[in-house]
């Protein structure tokens, strides 16, 4: 059954909180983070992001990057920005957008549980990003950012979060990109949340697959360095947003291509069917839309090449059947002809990128669904790269955990 595990946060003051809070490390790039927190040096960037703050053109796996983002989180905690609670609590986050509102609970989650797949996985991570995160966690003696993770609910649970919900004001508001308002509360009774998880048979990872295995080598060099046992350090330990699945959105992931040819689209309309249309997104699972030439169309994708549950999926149909016979990209992780488009930044994105000649093709996705998520993690098994963007994102900066 799954463990919790309540630590004494860093919060910033709340009147702060909108000078630190920052959109997490892995949804922008460099180039971006440099110009959100040009003019704001308390930015939470600073440290997930800190090499923006080093010498144009270094390498950003640079020893210096990681010393600066030590010095800049020491910095900001050393500052009176932060403030560290002196008991361990339990942390209530809510996420309210314009038609969408979801409650989890700002924990921390154990290394242990992830090795031993009670914290389930569906997809495979890069090992540079694994490098790259756990020497940031080593350098900063931090996590600095949460995993986003899902969980069957529990009337337990529900109870026990808008038992606070309901009763108390929030003690951080903070309202972030495209309106988003986050939320927290705080409680120091934190028995009942323990008790109630530990009926939680298995956590899903939804959004930080990186985070989570890089908490795990973390855990493990530390461990080998002090001689210590699994669970016995505060290391052993990750910070995670648990959120109820039916709670959950997930948006499209966007596929765009290079290197098309005209010859390459008509095989779309004489094999597949893809006729003109007016509409830009699919309407159904099963379905798939795509930008070309100023144009969109629509097509029904082929069924599955089997019975396994990946290949079910609608992003396994693409590669399978499209993406590798027709445009030759075999590894879509690697392969330079494929780029992928979060389906926050919406369908006109997609225009944006096939008009300015940055991409020649766009194919727009029907969303992933939890519940197919979840069913591919039950069965142990990986879906393709970039196939769920969950929406709305955890903000950066609100809580650290510090070992």
């Amino acid at each position: 059954m799954a463990i919790i595990h309540p630590f004494k946060g860093w919060l910033p003051e709340p009147e702060k909180v909108d000078e630190v809070a920052c959109v997490p490390y892995d949804v922008i790039s460099t180039e971006e983070a440099a110009q959100l927190a040009q003019g704001k040096p308390d930015s939470f960037l600073h440290v997930i992001r800190p090499e923006i703050d080093v010498s144009p053109g270094t390498d950003i796996y640079d020893d210096t990057v990681y010393k600066k983002g030590e010095e800049n989180l020491k910095r900001l905690l050393n500052s009176g920005i932060y403030k560290q609670d002196e008991k361990n609590a339990i942390y209530i986050y809510q996420l309210e957008a314009a038609s969408h509102t979801q409650t989890g609970v700002f924990t921390c989650a154990s290394v242990q549980d992830y090795d031993d797949d009670v914290i389930l996985k569906h997809e495979l991570t890069r090992p540079d990003k694994e490098d790259d995160r756990t020497r940031h966690i080593l350098t900063q003696q931090a996590h600095a950012e949460p995993v986003m993770l899902t969980f069957d609910d529990t009337s337990d649970i529900t109870f026990h979060i808008e038992k606070l919900t309901l009763t108390q004001p929030p003690i951080i508001e903070h309202t972030g990109e495209h309106g988003v308002i986050h939320r927290i509360w705080k409680t120091f009774d934190t028995v009942d949340f323990v008790e109630g998880f530990s009926a939680i048979r298995n956590f899903y990872v939804a959004d930080g697959h990186h985070r989570c295995k890089s908490a795990s080598r973390v855990a493990e060099v530390l461990r080998n360095q002090r001689k210590s046992r699994p669970g016995e350090e505060e290391f052993e330990y990750f910070p995670v947003v648990l959120f109820p699945m039916n709670q959950m959105k997930i948006m499209p992931y966007n596929r765009v291509l290079k290197n098309v040819t005209p010859e390459t689209v008509e095989l779309l309309s004489e094999k597949f069917g893809a006729v003109a249309t007016d509409q830009k997104m699919p309407p159904e699972s099963g379905m798939v839309c795509f930008y070309y030439n100023r144009n969109w169309y629509m097509m029904k994708l082929p069924a599955a090449i089997d019975d396994n549950v990946v290949s079910a999926l609608d992003v396994s149909k693409l590669q399978n059947n499209i993406l590798e016979p027709l445009f030759g990209i075999k590894n879509p992780r690697t392969d330079k002809n494929i780029n992928f488009v979060g389906g926050i930044r919406g369908t006109s994105e997609l225009e944006k990128l096939v008009d300015n000649k940055i991409y020649d093709l766009a194919f727009s996705m029907y969303p992933t669904s939890i519940s197919e998520l979840i069913k591919v993690s039950d069965h142990g098994e990986l879906m393709p790269p970039k196939s769920t963007w969950f929406e709305p994102k955890i903000k950066s900066g609100l809580i650290i955990h510090t070992f």
